[in-house]
């Protein structure tokens, strides 16, 4: 199993190191160049400038490699900067960077400042599970709509903040940046899962 995480700007060895720590046997790559989006089984697009990343991927070939891993049913995962781009739709912004595989409105910046960034504890309602993890919120968007087939994963103060649609899941806080493996366990179960079904 391979693991990508695009290597633009962003947490990406924070998203790394969360991997290691759930299996020290996956094979984790960086994703800088167009060609080797293909070649993962799950991808991973970090928190970090929603804008310069996503400039980043239309200069280097990556957009539309990213939008048809994702098409064909490739698991995705997408905190903060990632989500905005996975979203169809940025509220009161007109954007040619977004990939559009989660029909969700996002408004960016919304829960504030770099100075009042803040972790707090939330509960996780996943597939009859239920427990509470940790979130770190920094200059993070607010989900302000989701379409019909989005399934919202977690709320804070009623807004949902971890959302999933088919294979791509989206987070608004930075899981990377806590000790809690809940997400990144997440994903990597819908990579198997992926996987499995295709033997």
């Amino acid at each position: 199993m391979r693991i990508g995480v695009i290597d633009i700007q962003g947490d990406v060895d924070e998203h790394l190191n969360m991997f290691k720590l759930l299996d020290d046997h996956i094979d984790i790559v960086r994703i800088k160049d167009a060609g080797m989006v293909s070649y993962c089984d799950g991808i991973v697009i970090p928190g970090g400038e929603s804008t310069t990343i996503g400039k980043g991927l239309k200069k280097k070939g990556m957009f539309d490699e990213i939008k048809d891993f994702g098409m064909s049913g490739k698991p995705i995962m997408g905190t903060c900067a990632g989500l905005i781009l996975l979203s169809k739709e940025v509220y009161r912004e007109e954007r040619d960077d977004l990939i559009g595989l989660l029909d969700i409105c996002v408004e960016r910046n919304s829960y504030g400042r770099q100075k009042e960034s803040f972790e707090t504890e939330v509960c996780l309602n996943y597939n009859d599970c239920k427990k509470m993890f940790n979130a770190v919120f920094i200059r993070a968007p607010v989900i302000k709509k989701v379409g019909n087939n989005v399934t919202v994963l977690a709320k804070y103060n009623n807004n949902p903040i971890a959302v999933m649609e088919k294979n791509v899941i989206g987070l608004c806080f930075h899981p990377e940046l806590s000790n809690d493996l809940t997400f990144h366990d997440i994903f990597l179960k819908l990579v198997r899962s992926n996987l499995k079904n295709k033997d």
